[in-house]
């Protein structure tokens, strides 16, 4: 969707404001780490870090980020996904590592590697693949042979990545406003 994606608008608001706004009820403050050609709206109250501009790797970001928080875990949620729950975000800031590095979402076998709770050794391991940007994510992530907690509604790991995942969102959240006011 490009540069703008972040900005574009679902249920009134920005896209990022939606796991914004779950990341802030859980854990009371917020940063957002982007490339420094991402469109972002306003975000008052929110920091806002600006990763290297190459390579263009999602891992850059927590390792960043990681750098950033100097020497404190780091809790990764993406900006496109709108149904992320505090509850979910606060299971992965709480989780046990257990010595592992990453505290992972999953569902029905597949991982989001890029919404977890990364401890600060996360950061060496994971830089060789942000630099060169040749592994996925998912199999850098996996590696790393992380705790993943089991999420119960896959629809909090559904992704916006195309207009056609914006429209399908749109009904998602119609449907889930409509059975509120029913209840």
């Amino acid at each position: 969707m490009g540069g703008s994606k972040l900005t574009v608008p679902l249920g009134g608001r920005p896209l990022i404001e939606h796991p914004l706004l779950a990341l802030r009820q859980a854990l009371g403050a917020a940063a957002v780490i982007a490339k420094p050609d991402v469109l972002l709206p306003p975000l008052p109250g929110v920091t806002v870090w600006i990763e290297p501009a190459e390579p263009r790797h999602p891992l850059v970001g927590i390792v960043e980020a990681l750098a950033l928080a100097e020497g404190r875990a780091v809790l990764v949620c993406p900006a496109d996904l709108p149904f992320v729950t505090p509850i979910l975000i606060d299971r992965l800031a709480r989780a046990d590592p257990a010595g592992a590095p990453a505290v992972i979402a999953t569902a029905g076998g597949r991982t989001q590697p890029l919404l977890g709770c990364y401890q600060p050794a996360a950061a060496a391991l994971l830089a060789p693949a942000a630099r060169e940007a040749l592994q996925p994510a998912q199999r850098a992530v996996a590696a790393l042979d992380p705790v993943l907690i089991e999420v119960t509604d896959p629809d909090e790991l559904f992704n916006v990545n195309s207009p056609e995942d914006l429209l399908i969102a749109q009904a998602m959240l119609a449907r889930r406003l409509a059975g509120r006011r029913a209840d």
